[in-house]
């Protein structure tokens, strides 16, 4: 019989590898910060805004001495970190390029298959063209291209050919993301951004075994399908197949992991895992991005927390259930409710207009002292001087979906 995880250590595990488990105190600069994207993988990079956006917020969920201009020098100064896709724009090691080239050269079959239903015609034609101009000009944006091209008013699928030919050139490995203004990308070169000694490829018949294993260490356990789901790097065939082989030589076990109603999930894990004592997280509470990487696979958050999530942006008001972009609230090893926040810089008031507990959560006066405090902390974070409590913002529990 496979061991047995159960379900309070599955989640310390987890939570432990996300570096959710320690205090988010220390330093977050140069080598620190660093350390600690590795230590995760990747960081999501989102637009929106209304508190601070996504990349931020899970570095400060964990560091909250972290600060942007941190990020912003090692993405674009020192280049020990760069810019590109995992299942969403990402912020990665600048190591792993060599592993990236892989995915480049799969991704230029899939977009040639799919970009020409999703985009107006005459983007390919643009490809020379905006090369040669950086080339000899330097960096651009979407707005330094496409003079005289009519511009959309929708959303990505209404990108003018320029943008979308950046976009192509950009996936497909050609250019890459040298800085961003405000936050809006700008295009260079790759051999201008990468440096040299990361631009060697990785050999092919190495990936599938670098993806499996890196993603089994930062997941502590996973089934195939997590295992291919958390680069997003090989398909999940070829995890399936890893798990086979690792399993046959030894390398790796199999495992049931408890979920959080008592459900057992058949996964895998390294043997070393089986005997890890992972530490008991900080009883602290802290405000999470909804892009966490701890949440970035919302199935296996519903799994090991019991959390039901999903972002409401593209719902229209009327049915929504919460709200436009709700911040999940972890607690120790428990995600114990959702808040409804937004930055108001203007008026120096980050305003609090709901607060879900889940079912069975309680906001008593510790608890609630601890939001206030982590409310006051993400105020200032935003730049804003005081929290504001709207009326009505204490709702009712979280029920759990029949």
């Amino acid at each position: 019989m496979p061991d047995l995880i159960p379900n309070p250590r599955a989640r310390r595990l987890f939570l432990g590898r996300h570096a959710l488990s320690e205090a988010p105190t220390g330093p977050a600069t140069g080598q620190h910060l660093h350390d600690l994207i590795e230590r995760i993988g990747f960081v999501q990079v989102d637009s929106i805004n209304t508190v601070a956006r996504a990349h931020d917020m899970i570095l400060w969920s964990r560091r909250q001495a972290y600060r942007p201009p941190a990020l912003k020098q090692m993405l674009e100064r020192d280049r020990s970190l760069w810019e590109h896709w995992t299942h969403d724009a990402s912020i990665l090691p600048t190591r792993l390029h060599g592993v990236w080239q892989h995915r480049f050269a799969r991704d230029e079959k899939r977009l040639h298959a799919n970009w020409k239903n999703w985009f107006r015609d005459g983007y390919e034609a643009q490809f020379d063209s905006i090369l040669k101009r950086i080339a000899r000009d330097g960096p651009v944006g979407t707005a330094d291209v496409g003079e005289g091209e009519v511009r959309g008013k929708g959303g990505w699928w209404d990108w003018h050919p320029s943008k979308t030919a950046l976009e192509w050139l950009w996936r497909t490995g050609r250019l890459a993301i040298t800085r961003r203004d405000g936050f809006s990308k700008i295009y260079d070169l790759t051999e201008r951004v990468i440096p040299d000694h990361h631009r060697t490829p990785v050999p092919a018949e190495e990936v599938t075994d670098w993806a499996c294993r890196t993603a089994l260490d930062h997941l502590g356990f996973g089934t195939s399908g997590e295992i291919a789901a958390y680069w997003n790097a090989i398909a999940p065939e070829a995890a399936k197949d890893w798990c086979r082989v690792a399993l046959a030589r030894g390398e790796i076990v199999e495992v049931e992991v408890e979920g959080a109603q008592g459900q057992r999930r058949k996964s895998y894990a390294y043997p070393a895992t089986l005997t890890e004592d992972p530490p008991e997280p900080s009883a602290r509470l802290r405000i999470l991005s909804p892009f966490d990487p701890a949440l970035r696979d919302r199935k296996r958050a519903e799994f090991l927390f019991g959390f039901h999530y999903r972002i409401e942006v593209f719902v229209p008001e009327p049915k929504r259930i919460f709200g436009y972009y709700v911040f999940p609230v972890l607690e120790g090893d428990r995600l114990i409710g959702r808040i409804d926040a937004k930055a108001f810089r203007d008026a120096g008031s980050l305003r609090v207009k709901g607060f879900w507990p889940e079912a069975g959560v309680k906001l008593t006066k510790g608890r609630l002292a601890k939001l206030e405090a982590e409310l006051d902390r993400l105020a200032a974070f935003a730049g804003c001087g005081r929290v504001e409590f709207l009326d009505g913002w204490e709702r009712e529990a979280v029920v759990p979906a029949a």
